[in-house]
């Protein structure tokens, strides 16, 4: 069977336009260095560096930040890659492994060129919305600490906050697997990673943001490693694409069961190793901290898992892999935003929720509304990252951090609070996400044809099969 050649030469002029930006943000950048006859300062509203010194710079806090980084790192390839790959049809498998690698390379040198600045970065007109340009391509950003962590590098808060980055937009991939187009994947991607992505991490993560506990004047909305930055951001997301691109041919009478669980396994329990990096590794520092963290995400996860197996007991009739590790995935999302922030006890009762809200959605309400989110990135990601986050409304507790406790700890407006920050995210990722697809879907044909849906996106998209044997 041949495939056709899809034709590249409008890509071209895109191409050229956005290197073109790229080196001018660069050049923009260098030539206000040198008019200034200074070297690039950190930005004016950001507490002032410490200087690098061996004083200033903690060799153990800095070891465990670069480890977590490369912890986190594994989650997305090849923790997400075989998880996703897994579970998707033979013919498709490439695809999901292709669309995962593309993220890591795109969305590491977006965040490197502008993402870093514009989430991080000085605020820009003081309304905690989006970072200036002034770490464009990491000028200001070295070797001394920085204004996160005064024991670890600048340049290290950076790359572990950039596998932040990376598998955001990643777990969207669980929404159209099987049904896009790689090519205007690449550009949704980018455009999502800048304009859905960014803002929420300035507004909840940085120094300036409307919602950041960093930020005196904002109403401080608690995420700890990224359950609204994170997960409520791309789970939203996955569920406008899944209703944009519409269902998959034969869905769901005709979808064949996953093509290889172990791979699933194996990814699963990549990204629960990774996870202790992701969640554990945001305290910054090698610290009590860290170790709560750490403890409380891994007792959520067991719980979750084994909660999800026991609905499936219960309403099913049998326990199954796939149930027992999605229900991981469900509770190590929904501990992220609580995990520096609640003990053993309420992690205990944020995985047992993770076990039952999830399951519900991709057991019950999804089958009943007839929306094809192919891998559950929106019931899992979604839904358990709006669980997680108002969870943690109601269990941190200042036994953690003393000065951060929930509803259930004597503070009701946290969950107030809690509530507003997950609203927006709801409204923020879905609105602009459902744009952009419009947008790039005008220019550019995000649906796979029926002809590449049918052959497979592997063999249409890439020219390549993971096997032998096409289905």
């Amino acid at each position: 069977m041949k495939v056709k050649r899809n034709c590249c030469n409008k890509w071209i002029v895109p191409a050229l336009i956005a290197s073109a930006a790229f080196f001018l943000i660069a050049v923009s950048a260098s030539m206000a260095d040198e008019r200034a006859g200074l070297p690039a300062a950190q930005p004016a509203s950001q507490p002032e560096a410490q200087p690098a010194s061996a004083s200033a710079i903690n060799s153990g806090d800095t070891a465990w930040l670069l480890t977590s980084t490369a912890l986190v790192f594994i989650m997305t390839a090849p923790g997400l890659a075989l998880f996703y790959g897994g579970l998707v049809r033979r013919k498709n498998v490439l695809s999901v492994l292709m669309q995962c690698m593309m993220i890591m390379c795109l969305v590491s040198l977006q965040w490197v060129a502008l993402g870093y600045a514009l989430s991080f970065g000085a605020d820009a007109g003081g309304k905690g919305v989006i970072g200036t340009l002034e770490w464009a391509f990491l000028k200001g950003v070295g070797q001394e600490a920085g204004p996160y962590s005064a024991t670890v590098p600048h340049l290290a808060f950076m790359i572990f906050q950039a596998m932040f980055a990376v598998i955001t937009p990643a777990l969207i991939i669980g929404a159209f697997a099987e049904r896009i187009r790689f090519l205007p994947f690449c550009v949704f991607t980018l455009l999502w990673a800048t304009l859905v992505y960014d803002p929420v991490a300035h507004w909840v993560w940085s120094t300036g943001g409307w919602l950041s506990i960093l930020n005196p004047n904002a109403g401080a909305a608690m995420d700890f490693a990224g359950g609204t930055v994170v997960h409520i951001n791309a789970g939203m997301a996955a569920l406008a694409c899944a209703l944009f691109l519409g269902k998959r041919k034969g869905y769901p009478s005709k979808m064949s069961p996953p093509h290889n669980l172990p791979f699933a396994v194996i990814g699963a329990g990549m990204l629960w190793f990774g996870w202790f990096g992701f969640n554990a590794g945001s305290a910054l520092a090698a610290n009590g901290l860290a170790a709560n963290a750490f403890v409380v995400t891994h007792v959520a996860t067991a719980t979750a898992g084994l909660t999800w197996a026991i609905m499936d007991r219960i309403f099913n009739g049998k326990p199954t892999v796939l149930g027992v590790i999605t229900g991981a995935v469900a509770g190590l999302v929904a501990i992220t935003p609580a995990s520096g922030f609640v003990d053993v006890t309420g992690s205990i009762c944020i995985g047992a929720g993770a076990g039952v809200i999830p399951w519900l959605f991709v057991g019950i309400i999804k089958p009943r509304l007839g929306y094809d989110d192919s891998l559950d990135a929106f019931g899992v990601h979604g839904i358990g990252g709006i669980w997680g986050a108002l969870a943690t409304g109601l269990f941190a507790t200042p036994a953690v951090q003393k000065d951060f406790k929930g509803l259930f700890f004597g503070n009701p407006a946290q969950f107030v609070m809690q509530v507003k920050a997950v609203a927006v995210t709801i409204v923020w990722a879905f609105v602009l996400t459902y744009v952009l697809l419009v947008l790039v879907n005008a220019v550019f044909k995000l649906r796979a044809g029926e002809h590449e849906e049918l052959v497979g996106l592997d063999l249409t998209q890439h020219k390549e099969t993971a096997y032998t044997v096409i289905d």
